[in-house]
């Protein structure tokens, strides 16, 4: 059954936090993976996860980095992994696979936003190939440990921005006949992400595997705006004219703990036993718009067409032959 795209009256909102939603469940003998989870709302979902008990695997590029930030946290297992590097993908996939036989979530955190225009030895922009193929590969490798798990969560993380044409990055996702913006190719990403988790839970369903995209809400304080015009940021609102993080949770604008929040409400919340596939933001389930409703376009709410199956399965194909990832 499809889960539809509507509020489904949870009781958390905007301003919650990962301890409000996490209270009272309790995770002992589970295993979660989060990529990207060593700085920003990734560091405070490993901490909360940790704390409701979980084994917590986090693979990071600067292990020593990954150690710095965090300290303090010292059941945490780091494991190397590069998300633009396949093989080190596949290496990191086997270790987890040799030490755990169940997976029960996996939170694909970890992204890069709005940088200069950068691509690997195959020509893959780093954009797309970090937050969509990076993690569709991870996905894909860790899928018999999830599957094992009986009833295991995958969250990847979105954006409010996702609002580019779906054509253009099915056809051209490295933008070899396009100019390049920044900016149009992270909302490329984050749009894919979304069909992303239709696909892979129009897959997992039967075998107790559920997706879901979260918008986590604007977060000045972390890594990923470190490419961000601070014009741009002030701007929109998000930092004041003295360049401090505006806090504004119904607008938007968070701290790194209100804004881990709905991944930790979409990786455990049992509002959303027997769900998937659904975009979720302000640790609710989020609006489905008309196509051209582009006046209503806001936090809450989501295009039809970055929920559409059939631009999911041509997404995964494309995935599939730009990776050479499959599901066993």
């Amino acid at each position: 059954m499809v889960t539809e795209q509507a509020p489904i009256g949870s009781p958390f909102g905007a301003a919650s936090t990962a301890e409000d939603v996490i209270q009272g469940i309790d995770l002992t003998g589970k295993t979660a993976i989060v990529t990207g989870g060593y700085s920003g709302i990734g560091r405070e979902a490993v901490r909360v996860l940790l704390a409701a008990g979980a084994k917590v695997i986090v693979p990071a590029r600067n292990l020593e980095k990954a150690k710095d930030t965090l300290a303090g946290l010292d059941d945490v297992q780091l494991e190397a992994m590069d998300l633009m590097d396949p093989a080190s993908i596949d290496a990191f996939a086997e270790r987890v696979l040799a030490g755990n036989d169940t997976l029960e979530i996996l939170v694909n955190c970890a992204g890069v936003m709005a940088n200069p225009l950068t691509r690997d030895a195959r020509g893959f922009e780093s954009q797309f190939f970090t937050n969509v193929l990076g993690h569709f590969q991870l996905t894909c490798a860790l899928w018999s440990a999830l599957v094992a798990a009986g009833n295991a969560r995958v969250v990847f993380l979105n954006s409010a921005n996702h609002r580019g044409k779906v054509v253009d990055f099915l056809h051209d996702p490295n933008f070899e006949h396009r100019a390049y913006d920044p900016w149009v190719a992270y909302g490329n990403s984050k749009a894919a992400n979304i069909l992303l988790s239709v696909a892979f839970d129009s897959i997992g369903k039967a075998e107790g595997v559920r997706t879901f995209s979260v918008h986590p809400g604007g977060i000045f304080d972390t890594g990923l705006v470190r490419h961000m015009d601070l014009a741009i940021a002030k701007a929109h609102g998000m930092i004041d004219e003295d360049g401090k993080p505006v806090i504004d949770p119904e607008k938007g604008w968070k701290t790194p703990e209100q804004g881990a929040s709905t991944m930790i409400w979409a990786a455990t919340s049992a509002l959303l036993d027997g769900k998937g596939g659904v975009y979720l933001t302000n640790n609710e389930v989020g609006k489905l718009l008309a196509e051209d409703d582009d006046d209503q376009i806001g936090n809450d709410s989501v295009k039809p067409s970055v929920k559409d199956p059939v631009n999911a399965g041509r997404l995964w194909r494309l995935c599939e032959a730009l990776t050479g990832a499959r599901l066993d």
